[in-house]
């Protein structure tokens, strides 16, 4: 298949993917819509006129968020859920709640780098769990509301963090590989990715697709494990900026139709045999079929255990 293109790049910002886009209607979740990218995918959405539920961790600090985005944009058609992507019963309860259809799911939240090795109740990495289980889990929950919406989209932020590693299938737990930080990132964000291709390959005939995508090099929360931001400064976005590919593929009609695959800057994103100095593209194990078909099972065992 040839790679998808459009006339946006590095620098676009969200608020120019959605200029002429006419939201309302339109129901989205974000998650980890506090901070970071999160706000500024948020804002573009309701700027656009979608109705946007900020499902955060800390409804305190959402609200706060929710209600500058209200004041600058005059949609007041915010609202503030708990989401703790690294407790079920949360999980749970956030699908248990939502009522009506579900136009897009903007899996934004996420964890880096964690120091040590910590583990859910349920004894699952915490990285693995935060970033690819609990959105598996979301995303199962919220599916009759994607499908009743006649045409949804599920965003997964990735990274380029899928360079890094792949999915460690018969120890993703590091019951026995030592653990390393960064391996564990790479693994969940590989796990994003094959999560897109998985879920449009069963979920396309409810009108349901799914894309993943390399936001790019933003400062924000996310680097508080590492110290912050390595990134030289020419290699860097904005929030904005970094917004772009998922407001992009949450809304954009130039995206309708397309699932399953990997974008960064606004474009679909070069499959790539190596890990390169720039650090762009996708590996071919983050796309490859068998492997998002064999997480896909992996992720049910693991919630049913």
């Amino acid at each position: 298949m040839a790679r998808i293109r459009f006339d946006y790049g590095f620098a676009t910002e969200a608020d120019e993917i959605v200029r002429g886009v006419d939201l309302s209607g339109r129901r989205f979740v974000v998650t980890g819509a506090a901070s970071g990218i999160g706000v500024e995918t948020a804002r573009s959405l309701a700027r656009a006129g979608a109705a946007v539920t900020v499902a955060v961790r800390s409804p305190e600090a959402g609200r706060r968020v929710a209600e500058a985005i209200i004041a600058e944009t005059g949609n007041p058609r915010l609202d503030v859920r708990p989401l703790d992507l690294a407790d079920r019963r949360s999980v749970a309860a956030f699908a248990a709640g939502w009522a009506g259809p579900l136009h897009g799911l903007v899996n934004n939240a996420g964890i880096m780098a964690t120091p040590t090795l910590e583990r859910t109740p349920e004894g699952v990495e915490m990285q693995f769990a935060t970033n690819h289980l609990g959105h598996f889990m979301l995303a199962l929950g919220l599916r009759r509301a994607l499908a009743a919406a006649g045409g949804a989209r599920i965003v997964a932020v990735s990274s380029s963090a899928n360079l890094l590693a792949p999915v460690f299938f018969d120890d993703p737990g590091f019951a026995f590989l030592p653990y390393e930080p960064f391996l564990a990132y790479g693994q969940s964000k590989t796990a994003n990715a094959l999560f897109a291709v998985e879920a449009t390959r069963r979920w396309a005939d409810d009108g349901i697709l799914a894309n993943a995508l390399n936001p790019g090099a933003i400062a924000t929360g996310l680097q508080k494990h590492i110290g912050g931001l390595r990134t030289p400064p020419e290699g860097r976005k904005t929030p904005q900026q970094g917004a772009a590919t998922s407001v992009l593929l949450a809304a954009s009609p130039l995206v309708e139709g397309i699932g399953g695959r990997y974008f960064e800057d606004c474009q679909e994103a070069e499959t790539v045999t190596h890990r390169g100095p720039e650090w762009r593209g996708v590996a071919p194990y983050a796309l490859d079929p068998a492997n998002a078909e064999r997480l896909w099972r992996l992720s049910e065992a693991m919630l049913a255990a």
